[in-house]
């Protein structure tokens, strides 16, 4: 059923996908159900309103997709390829994603919601108007990320890197005593006890 250039308008897919080729698809009010996408490759596929349900596999490429108004719900995904994708309102839930590849990519009115991040890259990413509300990001890239409006206050980052590009997002008072000797190290700053 997946296939270059596809046109998928309401299809339900589930079982294995895995190796599957769709790049330049367009779905369309799909409904993606315990899937295997392990290295499924749709590079530039386009989705709008449409939902990824327990899917789970890794190496599934998704490089500059454009995603409108869909979910991804408790998803299970390893070495996730969305560099220079642009996604606007997409709510991720439950989910838990291994070496998340977001370089480059855009974000707008995005929901990360009790997620588990492990090294996601948001490096030259820019982020407007999206939460992270109960989710932890373990050892995230911000660097030269741009952010507006980015509410990091309800999570748990552990090990950031490039924290310059925290810049325009909101913190809690007990999330920066837990950043302060990362940003005293990329800082240069020396601590004295």
């Amino acid at each position: 059923m997946l296939r270059p250039e596809a046109d998928l308008d309401g299809e339900v897919l589930t079982g294995d996908l895995s190796g599957s080729s769709a790049g330049n698809a367009r779905f369309l009010e799909c409904t993606f159900q315990r899937c295997d996408l392990t290295e499924l490759s749709a590079p530039r596929a386009r989705f709008a309103d449409t939902g990824l349900y327990a899917v789970h596999g890794a190496g599934v490429d998704l490089a500059e997709s454009t995603w409108l108004d869909c979910v991804v719900q408790g998803a299970r995904l390893g070495a996730v390829q969305l560099f220079g994708a642009e996604l606007r309102r997409v709510r991720f839930e439950g989910c838990k994603i291994e070496f998340l590849n977001l370089r480059g990519a855009r974000l707008a009115e995005c929901a990360f919601v009790d997620c588990q991040l492990v090294e996601p890259d948001l490096a030259e990413a820019t982020l407007e108007k999206v939460d992270f509300a109960g989710s932890r990001l373990v050892a995230p890239d911000f660097g030269r990320a741009r952010m507006k409006d980015v509410d990091l206050s309800g999570a748990d980052v552990a090990g950031p890197r490039g924290l310059a590009g925290l810049r325009g997002a909101t913190v809690s008072r007990l999330q920066l005593i837990g950043l302060a000797p990362a940003l005293a190290a990329e800082l240069g700053i020396v601590v004295a006890d």
